[in-house]
């Protein structure tokens, strides 16, 4: 039989991610997208507490504040075309007013310092090799919300840089969780602004750098091959958005349905199926929404529910159940 694709072989022996484990998600717009996955199959996964954030040095400042509980403040942040910003965070945290900002902030942040030392596992996707420098501080900047150009100046990272800066990153996470284990993906998606060739470079480094923090962390940090799924596995245009950059919704759910093979645990996937077929229910449109049948329907739904919490405790299901119950006594008093 000819084959129309060459399979990437997947790494062997990763360690499984189980429902019961703590996870943070840090990184670029893929690393979001794989992220809410996470989540949508009740996963205990907080995913870019600092909005997204796509090199390397930016993602491991941002371990660094919430290792150290840092709490930001007015001068952390400047005013730009009508809102105040952190050059750290996606403009989701940007808010007209500076009291606005620090609560988007800080709220966000506090959550994510209180889990960092309890992780079992840390998801990290790079996506870019390039950072941008603040020319008054010299600050690498995770977001440059739309300033200036002459206000930065702009670079690829080197190897040895990132290798050095994620050396030390990592040996104090290790030292300070003994069970942490960290996932490494580059994302997929290119970087047209200096051409395919930049890009390639870039993502070069990336690789280069994943390579070097498994080498020098083997029982801790693993490589999964996102990049090389989606241009390599699926090297097609019909696997992409309209733009002709970032992998389309299928090309997503194939990589995830990978990682899941690899790296989530058989039990764990098992849940899944059941989480799965809660969300079915859930989004299921009743024909006839005040009828007796369509309540008992709902019933069902909150009895699976419980009988999954019952067996695994640790699954977050209080938002769905709540809908049902609200509906429930919105039918019983009609």
């Amino acid at each position: 039989m000819i084959e129309f694709v060459t399979p990437v072989s997947l790494p062997a022996g990763l360690p499984g991610i189980a429902h019961d484990d703590v996870m943070m998600s840090l990184g670029s717009c893929f690393a979001e997208a794989m992220g809410e996955r996470l989540e949508m199959g009740k996963f205990r996964c907080d995913v870019n507490p600092f909005g997204i954030l796509y090199n390397p040095l930016s993602i491991a400042e941002a371990l660094r504040e919430m290792m150290a509980g840092k709490v930001y403040g007015r001068e952390d942040l400047f005013f730009y075309n009508g809102c105040w910003h952190s050059p750290m965070h996606h403009s989701d945290f940007s808010a007209g007013t500076v009291e606005d900002a620090l609560r988007l902030i800080n709220g966000r942040l506090q959550v994510a310092s209180s889990k960092v030392d309890d992780l079992d596992f840390l998801l990290l996707t790079f996506g870019s090799a390039v950072v941008y420098e603040d020319k008054t501080t010299g600050c690498v900047v995770g977001n440059c919300h739309k300033l200036p150009e002459r206000n930065f100046s702009r670079r690829r990272l080197s190897l040895a840089e990132i290798t050095a800066d994620y050396a030390g990153l990592l040996s104090e996470l290790f030292a300070r969780n003994a069970r942490l284990k960290v996932y490494i993906t580059v994302s997929p998606i290119r970087y047209l602004r200096d051409g395919l060739h930049e890009s390639q470079l870039s993502k070069a480094t990336l690789l280069l750098a994943a390579e070097n923090m498994c080498k020098a962390f083997p029982e801790r940090v693993f490589y999964f091959p996102a990049y090389e799924i989606v241009t390599d596995e699926l090297r097609d245009y019909r696997f992409y958005a309209d733009d002709m950059v970032h992998p389309s919704g299928k090309a997503v759910n194939y990589v995830w349905q990978r990682f899941c093979e690899a790296c989530i645990s058989s039990e764990a996937r098992e849940i899944m199926a059941c989480c799965e077929d809660v969300h079915k229910m859930l989004s299921h449109k009743p024909f006839r929404p005040e009828s007796d049948e369509y309540k008992r329907f709902l019933e069902q739904i909150v009895l699976k529910i419980d009988r999954l919490n019952e067996k695994y405790p640790y699954l977050d299901f209080k938002k769905e159940r709540e809908t049902c119950l609200i509906q429930l006594k919105r039918l019983l008093k009609s």
